[in-house]
């Protein structure tokens, strides 16, 4: 028995010692200091060392050369999808509209409701092909531009967006030219200032302080 009990007392101190822990467990001075971010206070009967316990880099293991966030590149999926279905969506309401403001005389009937449908079917695939038409453009430039550039900033953004207008209204001469890039440099300009709103106000503030 007391063979027994030697052992355990062994293998309780080699735990101990494995943990940091080895002789008289920390006082509360000792763990008053200690920062517990996110964590629920300790049990005192918990003889290990907080201070292991605490994370102070990231959770996750990033591969060698990427980048916290993601790059244009992969942005471009979501950004084209999200703009077909955003315009399927918009042109599904609009050729429900124009349908019935065409077919207000008519009585409810089949054929009525195979025009409405045809509407419908219609808007909404002009406006998808519409709309992710752009996104593509837009998507394509904005990485071209970063891999040539090699930053990402707000001028990719803004020079992505003005040459998509352009692009896009070439077929409209040279005065096409021009009104669809002040509609791309006015667009992703405003959206640019969108996303630098916080960072600008804060600026603002401390130099009025």
């Amino acid at each position: 028995m007391e063979g027994g009990g030697g052992s355990g007392n062994k293998t309780t101190g080699g735990l101990a010692g494995f943990f940091g822990a080895s002789g008289a467990g920390y006082s509360h001075a000792d763990l008053a200091g200690v920062p517990l971010t996110g964590m629920n206070p300790l049990s005192p009967y918990l003889n290990v060392d907080p201070r292991y316990l605490v994370q102070d880099t990231d959770e996750f293991i990033l591969p060698t050369g990427a980048n916290k966030t993601r790059g244009r590149f992969e942005l471009a999926f979501f950004t084209i999808g999200g703009c077909c279905m955003t315009g399927a969506a918009f042109g599904a309401v609009n050729g429900l509209r124009l349908g019935l403001k065409e077919t207000q005389t008519m009585a409810w009937s089949k054929p009525r409701n195979v025009q409405i449908l045809n509407m419908v079917t219609r808007q909404g695939a002009l406006w998808a092909n519409t709309l992710g038409s752009l996104a593509l453009l837009y998507s394509a430039f904005g990485v071209i531009i970063e891999k040539t550039r090699g930053a990402e900033d707000d001028l990719n953004t803004v020079a992505a967006g003005t040459m998509t207008g352009m692009l896009y209204k070439c077929t409209g001469g040279l005065r096409g030219v021009a009104r669809g890039g002040l509609a791309g440099l006015t667009l992703t300009s405003l959206y640019a200032l969108y996303n630098n709103w916080e960072h600008m106000k804060g600026s603002l503030l401390h130099q009025s302080l």
